[in-house]
């Protein structure tokens, strides 16, 4: 239910009024269907998916949250039919070039996760551009995974590990949680806290396996196209209502 313009501006105040997530992650989920369901081509709903990219970000920034990090292309969407990966990534291509102005003249700094080796020249030539572009930024980090998996991800930190143990440079009983954090593509990254998955679904889809072994989750029915600033509010009030104890006992919590 969309909210009222007064309603919105209350929720607004009250979750910039009580510690925010420093890492907020989001799998954008139910463009198809919801264009399916609307008589329309998939590729309408990932369009449509663009704009609330673009609100979200904003959102985000404007509130103060550190980084965000969006699920954008997994690995596993390469199985999908050629044309339709054809049109995602020229909408991405699009969203690079139409959102440049925005990430330069609001600080954010764009970077990006996954097996970018595979994402085609008109991808890459933006992305790469941008990435450099913003790098000195110290605003929002704006995360996008694509070609991400969070399998393959933890597959390759431990073969970048192998290789220094392999070179001599580390030895096997150095390798903690702290050297596996730091070869993963989010190394210098906080863990999200809060991850929301839109549509519907209740599952992580190979997103970020190690990283949010403690995050909070949101599922919320709201399909991504439909997803707005007043849904980011939403799942943040009430990431802001629960207790994160890490193990420990409630007690143990109010007395810190």
């Amino acid at each position: 239910m969309a909210l009222a313009t007064d309603e919105l501006i209350a929720l607004r105040a009250r979750v910039r009024g009580r510690p925010l997530p420093r890492h907020v992650a989001v799998i954008m989920d139910g463009n198809g269907r919801w264009a399916t369901q609307r008589g329309l081509p998939r590729l309408a709903g990932h369009r449509e998916g663009s704009q609330s990219v673009r609100a979200v970000t904003r959102a985000a920034r404007e509130l103060g949250v550190k980084a965000l990090t969006l699920y954008a292309f997994s690995s596993q969407n390469w199985l999908r039919p050629p044309t339709e990966v054809a049109g995602l990534m020229e909408l991405l291509r699009d969203y690079l070039e139409s959102e440049r102005r925005e990430v330069m003249q609001n600080n954010v700094r764009l970077r990006a996760i996954g097996e970018l080796s595979r994402l085609p020249r008109l991808v890459r030539a933006p992305l790469d551009a941008l990435i450099a572009d913003s790098a000195h930024h110290d605003g929002l980090q704006l995360v996008l995974a694509l070609s991400y998996g969070g399998r393959e991800e933890l597959v390759s930190a431990a073969r970048r590990l192998a290789r220094e143990v392999l070179a001599g440079k580390l030895a096997p009983r150095d390798i903690d949680e702290a050297r596996l954090r730091g070869a993963l593509d989010t190394g210098d990254l906080p863990d999200p806290d809060l991850v929301i998955r839109t549509s519907g679904e209740r599952r992580l889809s190979n997103f970020l396996l190690f990283q949010i072994a403690y995050a909070e989750l949101a599922f919320v029915d709201v399909a991504w196209p439909e997803f707005r600033e007043a849904e980011l509010l939403q799942a943040i009030d009430d990431y802001q209502g629960r207790e994160r104890r890490f193990g420990k006992t409630g007690a143990q919590v109010k007395a810190k």
